[in-house]
């Protein structure tokens, strides 16, 4: 049965960070990308980063130089750094595993609040 069960979320002010986790389980992943999307109250999901199974990364717009994905294929884990977080990064955050015609997973989401 395949798994992926985020960690991380929580609350915290504007400026701060928050360390998210990804534990994906069940089959192999290393071939396909593995990120994170965000959904807020009343908006569709966007991605926020991903990253390949080569390694190539991609980020939204509204989250370059503040986020970091990265990835350990051995601990089929992936992370996101959050930092210098605003009040629009609130969102409930889902991790995702993507390989083209084979599988496309979601977890169950983790919330990220920025307020003071």
């Amino acid at each position: 049965q395949v798994q992926l069960v985020e960690s991380g979320g929580g609350l915290v002010q504007p400026g701060g960070s928050l360390r998210l986790s990804c534990l994906a389980s069940g089959r192999n992943f290393n071939n396909g990308a593995m990120g994170w999307y965000r959904q807020a109250p009343g908006k569709e999901r966007e991605l926020v980063a991903t990253m390949s199974g080569s390694g190539i990364m991609d980020y939204a717009d509204s989250v370059k130089g503040r986020f970091t994905i990265s990835r350990d294929k051995a601990k089929n884990t992936v992370y996101l750094q959050m930092n210098s977080l605003k009040p629009e990064d609130t969102a409930l955050y889902y991790c995702n595993a993507y390989l083209r015609y084979t599988y496309n997973y979601w977890g169950q989401g983790t919330q990220v609040t920025v307020s003071s």
